[in-house]
């Protein structure tokens, strides 16, 4: 899911009633001499790995952003990407609904280690035990036990499911570890975070976050959800849709899948210049140019306040002069060690598009980069930036992330094996297809329907409009997909068989590369009889 936005301490220079003309070519320096060293950086990354369009800003304390947009908004087409321009930024959204949290914490309307039953007496976890336990401030922080994007596939590609059948089918999602056991991040507690806020506020999240944070901010350009967008000056899609597998071959134009069930885990789009004034504001602990709050101290403490542990490391090598000696995650946010100092950050990946956020919050500094394609670029984009305003010693970020893609895509092909995604492993169907023929059931998903006509299967995932193929033999009772080309993910649909007869159908994602949020491996197909 997709990028945020960054603030810092505050920027006064707009607040004073008026900026002395001795501070106004220091200003007017500042800017040219960003974009006398941002130009070339975005350049050289948009050239070298097939960026269509960036947008980019850098906050700081006391000063105007520097928002600038590179390249089109969609490949073929001649609108520009400016300071204007709409992104979904996805994940980034996370600190958002933290921050709507944290308004009503400050209004006494909640606790954070309220449990949510408190509030939403129909929450359930698959453990009874943990449904009592489970608190808001678990609902942020990753570490209820669930694996990693588990329920995704409930709302990506996009359903017509609301948002409220979460709490459906969260008693029958798995837990794979301990509760507060460990990280693995999620979006579907999000969304229950997003219910929460509704319940306790009265307001639906999209217009809590619409009237209580973008519009003191005024993030004239932002909204809380894709469907709510009225405008053409918004950033289009691209990926790598093979061969052999997504993440590979050229860059092609997809187009957004994402549901509004999903707006407090990653729906809110927004322009550079918006999530430059989020940055702001957080840098200034909740802090208005104009003296106001949106939030307290104490809750932009408490947001900024590492909860789980995500790793740890011996910290930065020749190779990766950033590695983190510890990475955690806060309420919304990551917290790690970025070259000594606090890094507060967050990414958003959405179909297409992938937005990053940053702050050194030492320095009162953020960093802000939004980009039109799938592609992880956006990261070594905003190391480089950070490392310029920093002054930190020159790395070659984009020869680093060259070869990381590289070796991703090495391992990516070893675990395909010699036939690609184009060789069937050894096997075949056991039974007569017709035999595979049916309605199968899971419990959270709900039901995928398998037909055969003409000595040929197909599988029709009866929530997901998009996912409908045929079905290619692919080893011994088991049988790929092929969807449309930008639907997605392709799944390798495998059928448990006992005594002559379908007992179960169970699926994996068949790419190596496939996004999380493509949570197949978490299904566990029935019969319906």
């Amino acid at each position: 899911m997709a990028g945020l936005q960054i603030d810092r301490r505050r920027a006064l220079a707009l607040s004073l009633g008026g900026i002395a003309a001795a501070t106004l070519p220091r200003i007017a320096l500042a800017a040219e001499t960003d974009a006398a060293w941002v130009d070339p950086l975005v350049q050289e990354f948009m050239t070298g790995f097939e960026v269509p369009g960036i947008a980019v800003a850098i906050v700081r304390a006391g000063q105007p952003p520097f928002l600038k947009g590179y390249g089109v908004r969609t490949l073929g087409k001649p609108g520009a990407v400016d300071a204007h321009t709409r992104f979904g930024i996805a994940s980034n959204s996370k600190s958002f609904t933290a921050a709507c949290l944290a308004i009503l914490a400050d209004e006494g309307r909640l606790g954070w280690e309220d449990p949510v039953v408190k509030h939403l007496p129909e929450f359930r976890m698959h453990d009874p035990a943990v449904t009592q336990m489970m608190t808001v401030r678990d609902l942020l922080v990753h570490r209820s036990g669930l694996p990693l994007g588990a329920g995704d596939l409930m709302y990506f590609p996009a359903s017509a499911r609301p948002a409220g059948d979460v709490l459906k089918a969260l008693p029958y999602l798995t837990p794979d570890k301990g509760f507060r056991a460990g990280y693995a991040y999620d979006n579907i507690l999000y969304i229950v975070a997003g219910l929460l806020i509704e319940r306790v506020s009265g307001k639906s999240w999209r217009d809590f976050v619409a009237t209580r944070i973008m519009a003191p901010l005024g993030m004239a350009d932002a909204v809380p959800s894709r469907e709510l967008l009225r405008t053409d000056n918004v950033a289009g899609r691209h990926a790598r849709l093979g061969p052999p597998v997504r993440g590979m071959g050229r860059q092609q134009v997809v187009g957004p899948d994402e549901t509004p069930a999903i707006d407090a885990a990653g729906g809110i789009n927004a322009s550079v210049g918006d999530v430059a004034k989020w940055l702001t504001v957080q840098l200034a602990h909740g802090q208005l140019p104009d003296g106001k709050r949106l939030w307290s101290e104490a809750q932009a403490a408490e947001m900024w306040k590492p909860q789980t542990i995500i790793g740890s490391s011996d910290g930065p090598t020749p190779d990766n002069p950033t590695r983190a000696v510890t990475q955690s995650y806060a309420l919304g946010w990551f917290v790690s060690d970025y070259r000594g100092e606090r890094l507060v950050a967050h990414d958003g990946g959405l179909t297409g598009q992938v937005t990053r956020t940053a702050m050194l919050p030492a320095r009162g500094i953020g960093v802000v980069v939004l980009s039109n394609v799938e592609d992880p670029v956006s990261i070594a984009i905003r190391n480089a930036m950070l490392d310029h305003v920093m002054g930190a010693p020159a790395f070659d970020w984009s020869a680093a992330y060259a070869k990381r893609i590289e070796a991703s895509q090495a391992a990516a092909l070893k675990e395909l094996g010699a036939g690609g995604v184009d060789t069937p492993p050894a096997g075949g169907p056991s039974l007569p297809l017709a035999a595979y023929a049916g309605r199968y059931r899971d419990p959270w998903y709900g039901d995928v329907v398998v037909t055969e006509q003409g000595g040929k299967l197909a599988i029709d995932f009866v929530p997901t409009p998009v996912f409908k193929s045929a079905l290619e033999p692919w080893g011994k009772d088991a049988f790929r997909t092929r969807f449309a080309k930008d639907a997605g993910e392709d799944a390798v649909v495998t059928f448990a068989v006992a005594d002559g007869r379908v007992i179960g159908v169970a699926m994996k994602p068949l790419s190596p590369l496939a996004d999380f949020s493509y949570d197949f491996q978490h299904l566990a197909f029935v019969p319906v009889r």
